[in-house]
């Protein structure tokens, strides 16, 4: 079945904004099953990031997913990456170059089989998934409030910037968005811009109008 394109996306993005509240204050929502309850973010430490990595041991493997080819990477915390490429050899390289000091295997782990598990229309067997992210206060601020947008619902740049109280920070916060390492988990795809327009998006616009449209479907099939 093809995908379906994200239809009244004006009128959601004007609903978004009471949708969120409602989030924030109760910590799940009736309009879409929340990406929070499920994903968690834990910060490397500063010392990780100066030395390229050094002492991290990465697991990587390949996925197929309902938007293409994915890899997936985790440490001994929890998933680091998770990227859409079609080619393996790509995927690997832009991997490294993030952890050039780190030392890696071609394995799968229960980290790996989590995540993927998000793909799923049936969460009924969903566990939590824990990242292990290298990023600052600001990004992990930013990426925690992606997780709060319900499936099937978008937002703007501004109003994630509003509700991290940081309401002059828009521009920040698309730049802490475009550097969202872990695709579809940390839902940065349901960030368009004010006009209501698809926007940008790292892994191509129309994997993201993809996403959302496969979204929209299934959170209207649970409603």
């Amino acid at each position: 079945m093809p995908f379906s394109p994200l239809s009244n996306t004006a009128s959601k993005l004007k609903k978004c904004a009471s949708v969120l509240d409602a989030a924030y204050d109760l910590g799940v929502s009736c309009t879409g099953r929340l990406h929070d309850p499920f994903v968690t973010i834990d910060a490397m430490t500063p010392g990780t990031h100066e030395s390229g990595g050094h002492g991290l041991k990465i697991n990587y493997d390949y996925a197929a997913t309902p938007f293409g080819q994915a890899i997936v990477a985790s440490t001994s915390i929890g998933v680091c990456h998770l990227a859409f490429e079609a080619h393996a050899d790509t995927a690997l390289e832009v991997l490294t170059k993030k952890f050039p000091n780190a030392k890696y295997h071609h394995a799968s782990t229960v980290f790996h089989q989590q995540a993927l598990v998000m793909f799923n229309q049936d969460w009924s067997c969903l566990r939590s998934v824990n990242l292990h992210l290298l990023a600052s206060k600001f990004q992990i601020k930013v990426w925690e409030a992606l997780l709060k947008i319900p499936m099937g619902v978008v937002t703007s740049y501004g109003d994630i910037a509003q509700h991290i109280g940081q309401p002059s920070a828009a521009r920040a916060v698309g730049t802490a968005i475009a550097n969202n390492p872990v695709a579809f988990l940390i839902p940065c795809h349901r960030v368009i811009r004010k006009n209501g327009t698809i926007g940008g998006y790292m892994w191509g616009a129309a994997r993201k109008q993809a996403i959302l449209g496969w979204e929209t479907t299934h959170s209207d099939d649970a409603a």
